[in-house]
């Protein structure tokens, strides 16, 4: 029983995030889907990140007669970071720009979900574990959604 609880006390104080084996992070967001994505272009334009491209899955289905619910991809980055894992591996580029994920899952809940970026990155090969931009990727991804996150 203290062994549950340790781990609850864990989950808790990690932001209620929830790591899969397919390396992919999800936290249930505080607002909507839209108030979610706007809190995150805001903060990540005012750190300097680019914002690529944002991506309306749930617009896009709407327009042709489906639904699939709330969704929206914000797809962002900084060159000072990214170029450096493409020199280590060009296939890098085929994963950067980094994205979020942001969708209303089944329950109704804002859900946000990305891609573990050491995990991610290191299994191409040529991208080192201790390569110092993922720790900076790795950083920006929970800062992030960490202050959206519920």
């Amino acid at each position: 029983m203290k062994i549950l609880a340790t781990v609850a006390v864990i989950m808790t104080m990690a932001g209620a995030a929830i790591a899969g084996d397919n390396g992919i992070i999800r936290k249930e967001a505080a607002a909507s889907v839209t108030e979610t994505v706007d809190q995150l272009v805001s903060a990540m334009e005012g750190a300097g990140l680019n914002i690529f491209a944002r991506v309306d899955h749930g617009a896009g289905a709407a327009s042709i007669g489906d639904d699939v619910g709330a969704s929206q991809l914000l797809i962002f980055g900084n060159p000072k970071v990214g170029t450096p894992a493409i020199k280590d591996d060009p296939v890098s580029g085929l994963f950067l720009p980094l994205k979020v994920l942001v969708y209303e899952d089944g329950t109704g809940k804002t859900m946000i979900a990305y891609e573990d970026p050491t995990e991610m990155l290191t299994r191409l090969g040529g991208v080192s574990e201790d390569a110092p931009y993922l720790a900076v990727m790795t950083g920006a991804l929970a800062k992030f959604t960490g202050a959206v996150a519920q």
